[in-house]
């Protein structure tokens, strides 16, 4: 087993439609693609895990450089967002039904804004418990933002969503 020293990951990048181009010019992260929605800072994602920039493990995955050290898992995904447009409907599964059902850990968000525009929202969950059936019909019929919970943000704001609540950071 090598030696715990810190290490310098290499970031993950997605590219989705939604993308804009501020990673790539206010923090200098070149994915190679005109757009850039993601950087993945820490990651063991099965999606894609950072690799070690630095030192004797360089070029190593992230995942690997663990199970060296003695650890199982790393149940953390610290991710960077540039979202130039509104962002696909995302829906992730508390810890039980993930474990149970996908054989993988569920999500518990947090989010904090480095940076927005001016009159920036965060949209999370529904504004009250919706049926199954409700919630096809109001996808058929384009309506489902009416019942998702709308939050004006600006830079510094911080947000947790199993908490439902926003913070001063």
């Amino acid at each position: 087993m090598k030696r715990p020293y810190p290490l310098l990951l290499k970031p993950v990048f997605k590219s989705y439609l939604w993308g804009g181009d501020r990673l790539k010019k206010e923090f200098g992260f070149d994915s190679g693609e005109p757009t850039t929605a993601e950087a993945w800072m820490l990651s063991c994602h099965k999606d894609g895990s950072n690799t070690v920039a630095n030192g004797a493990l360089a070029g190593t995955a992230l995942p690997d450089v663990l199970q060296q050290w003695g650890y199982e898992e790393l149940p953390i995904l610290i991710k960077l967002i540039d979202a130039k447009q509104k962002l696909s409907v995302q829906v992730h599964p508390d810890q039980a039904y993930a474990r149970l059902h996908e054989g993988e850990n569920g999500k518990t968000e947090m989010w904090y804004v480095v940076d927005c525009a001016e009159g920036a929202e965060l949209s999370y969950g529904f504004q009250k418990k919706i049926s199954r059936e409700e919630f096809e019909a109001r996808i058929r019929d384009n309506t489902l933002d009416e019942v998702v919970n709308h939050v004006p943000v600006q830079r510094g704001d911080s947000f947790i969503r199993s908490h439902n609540k926003r913070a001063k950071a």
